[in-house]
């Protein structure tokens, strides 16, 4: 089969489309012919070997943590999937990725995926919607009728976010650039914040319940953030690399968001999208022998939006 691999870290020329061996699936598994995977920006932080501490990988190394396709093959023991259903999943972040024609995915992160969108534009949907739902409600805890900063909300994390907290009865205030102001409008987001022409701490003049951060923000502008979080409030941060800021005499919470697979949230996730609450945006659609090309535009920060990378045909 083809597959794009990276045999050392490096630039994105280090990735090879070549041909592999076939994964066979083993006890619990299952063998997924691939539809899509998506492109995450940790991808491009995997490939560069700057998450060799908490994302170790194998060399040679597939990336891919996105998985949208059809069930080819069982391994044993693996009960309610049948062959040829359509499925979406988180798959691990330190296994086999999906920039391949198959790939062999535990049984039990995959979910039937949604009957609404094709099924390529489907692998937008399971880490980028995941980190949305965790950072809200499995963290933050948010709840109708509270306030919410979403700093950071032009991405596909954020995108996701202004959704899910609209749905969830908030009041959405986004920061996002001018690119970007439209498409978070459209998600739901009560009030945009141009970030390039307003300080966020002078233009939010009422505390917020939660504030969620997405962007790459220096460390003193993530501090300042805090200052906007009633007394009993949470900070989320997705930006690992910075430890999430707290106020302890205030009882501000902050916490550092690690994103998990979990089948339960993304069928919940896919529920919403075929009751067309929650949308699925994809800028590109670009085949598996460009992923090199796609890695190369986000190390450039020449890419805008979430791009599906879709499989040879069978």
């Amino acid at each position: 089969m083809k597959a794009v691999r990276f045999h050392e870290y490096g630039d994105p020329d280090v990735l090879r489309y070549e041909e592999v061996e076939r994964p066979v699936a083993g006890a619990g598994q299952v063998l997924v012919r691939v539809t899509a995977t998506s492109f995450n920006p940790v991808d491009g932080n995997i490939r560069g070997g700057f998450m060799q501490g908490p994302i170790p990988v194998t060399l040679p190394h597939t990336p891919g943590i996105d998985v949208a396709g059809r069930v080819e093959a069982l391994g044993a023991g693996v009960a309610g999937i049948e062959a040829g259903a359509e499925v979406v999943g988180f798959l691990p972040m330190t296994g086999t990725g999906a920039a391949a024609e198959y790939v062999v995915a535990p049984a039990e992160i995959l979910v039937p995926a949604p009957t609404s969108i094709p099924l390529a534009d489907a692998a937008a949907l399971p880490l980028v919607g995941l980190t949305a739902w965790q950072a809200l409600f499995e963290h933050a805890g948010l709840t109708a009728g509270q306030r919410v900063l979403i700093n950071g909300a032009g991405g596909a994390v954020g995108g996701y976010a202004v959704q899910l907290a609209k749905n969830a009865g908030a009041h959405v205030i986004a920061t996002a650039g001018p690119r970007s102001g439209e498409s978070v409008r459209a998600a739901g987001a009560d009030r945009v914040i141009d970030h390039t022409a307003t300080e966020v701490t002078a233009a939010v003049t009422e505390p917020v319940d939660v504030v969620l951060n997405l962007a790459p923000v220096e460390p003193a502008r993530l501090a300042a953030l805090v200052g906007l979080v009633r007394s009993g409030g949470v900070l989320v941060n997705t930006t690992v690399w910075m430890p999430a800021p707290a106020d302890e005499e205030r009882g501000v919470r902050g916490i550092n968001l690690f994103v998990r697979s979990d089948a339960d949230q993304l069928a919940r996730l896919v529920g919403l999208v075929d009751a067309g609450k929650l949308r699925v945006d994809v800028a590109e659609r670009a085949p598996l022998a460009e992923l090199p090309a796609v890695h190369a535009r986000a190390a450039a920060g020449t890419s805008a939006g979430k791009v599906v990378i879709v499989a040879p045909a069978a």
